[in-house]
């Protein structure tokens, strides 16, 4: 019995030790990230004063009242903290959510991420009660029944691996995409722990708001399929925040925000909250708002010239033009193009080159995982549906 006993705890102190080990190892590394972590400077692109301030908020985000580690209140607080005007509370499967309120400061808008037989369908808007809804329901008749409520619908996180959207009839009814997703981003790291994770999770005990960027890996998976669901019907472009708590709250807040242009949501906000809510939520599902990666700079004086602004569409032959908010460093600052458009030799201005879709986006060189850089999506406007050339074109 002796003998046994002496070997268990000899096996016991080698497998303490070598988790011990193990641990040192992990903090030894995220702490190799954290002192450069300490050294970044945001934003990258400095704003230019007297541009009008764009209503912002954050799109997709849980509370108590499903899996979210904070209760609407302390969302409202993290929103006001990092400067935001609005947050679209999207708790799981809550089909009776509460009525537009104002929160110390903060508009809280009530939609729903509903758990589908094909995936999560988040869903806001509504101008009627939703009916017949449960769990699980078959994907095309949650789709159908938030219309049906005058509401607005988005395929969340629809080719993540972990919850992708996989009925393809419903895909194509669904009137928006989220294109960038935070939640999808943590996965990603999760898959990725050496070059990805640890890196984020120093960087995010100097510096929390680094550390979230750090995250932002864009695959090209997401885009691909966006372009493809967008052919027939344009699609509306989203970044959700997908927020639980953890990473905080007011970390992810700062990262990135929906941006809603001032001639459609004039500042500040009315008073009485059903009316904000219907001005936030008319131009989440218009088609002028667009995202920005805001720890890289504010998206104030983006302008994507030569698009009906109401439809987005353009015809072939046309010439989009970027207009590059702030004060951008050419080298730090590129347009991205994809679709049925190429890029002009100006850089900014996006020739459409055939029928179908054509992506937009404004990039830029931000601080890397160490003391480099990379290169990171910062304005993400919904993409545009190029027509059959016109008359005289």
């Amino acid at each position: 019995m002796k003998q046994g006993g002496g070997w268990l705890r000899k096996a016991m102190g080698k497998g303490v030790r070598a988790v011990l080990g193990l641990v040192l190892l992990v903090l030894g590394i995220c702490g190799f990230f954290t002192v450069p972590a300490s050294l970044t400077e945001y934003p990258v692109v400095l704003p230019k004063e007297g541009q009008p301030k764009w209503a912002r908020g954050a799109f997709h985000v849980h509370t108590t009242r499903s899996d979210g580690h904070g209760s609407p209140l302390a969302v409202a607080r993290a929103a006001k903290a990092a400067g935001l005007d609005f947050v679209v509370l999207t708790d799981h499967n809550d089909f009776t959510p509460p009525a537009p309120t104002w929160v110390d400061g903060v508009l809280l808008v009530p939609g729903v991420e509903i758990s589908t037989s094909a995936g999560h369908l988040v869903a806001f808007g509504m101008e009627r009660p939703l009916e017949g809804m449960q769990r699980w329901m078959p994907a095309s008749d949650a789709v159908r029944a938030v219309h049906a409520a005058g509401g607005m619908t988005v395929l969340a996180h629809p080719v993540q691996r972990h919850n992708p959207w996989t009925d393809e009839p419903s895909a194509h009814e669904a009137k928006g995409f989220e294109l960038y997703s935070a939640d999808t981003f943590f996965r990603h790291a999760m898959r990725h722990p050496m070059s990805r994770l640890l890196p984020a999770v120093g960087a995010y005990l100097a510096k929390p708001m680094h550390g979230v960027m750090v995250l932002v890996a864009p695959e090209s998976g997401p885009g691909e399929r966006f372009v493809e669901l967008s052919r027939e019907e344009s699609k509306l472009g989203f970044c959700a925040h997908d927020a639980h708590g953890l990473p905080s709250y007011e970390s992810v807040f700062r990262s990135l925000a929906m941006y809603l242009p001032p001639d459609q949501v004039p500042l500040p906000l009315p008073e009485d909250a059903k009316a904000a809510a219907a001005l936030v939520t008319g131009a989440l599902r218009g088609g002028a708002a667009v995202c920005a990666f805001r720890a890289l700079g504010e998206p104030e004086g983006f302008i994507l010239d030569g698009v009906d602004a109401v439809r987005r569409e353009a015809r072939v032959g046309e010439v989009l033009k970027v207009h590059v908010p702030g004060i951008p460093d050419p080298e730090r600052v590129r347009v991205e193009v994809w679709g049925a458009g190429r890029l002009g030799p100006d850089g900014t201005s996006v020739e459409l080159t055939g029928e179908g879709v054509v992506r937009v986006e404004v990039w830029v060189q931000g601080p890397g995982r160490f003391f480099g850089s990379e290169w990171r999506p910062w304005i993400v406007p919904s993409p545009v549906r190029v027509l059959p050339r016109g008359p005289g074109i």
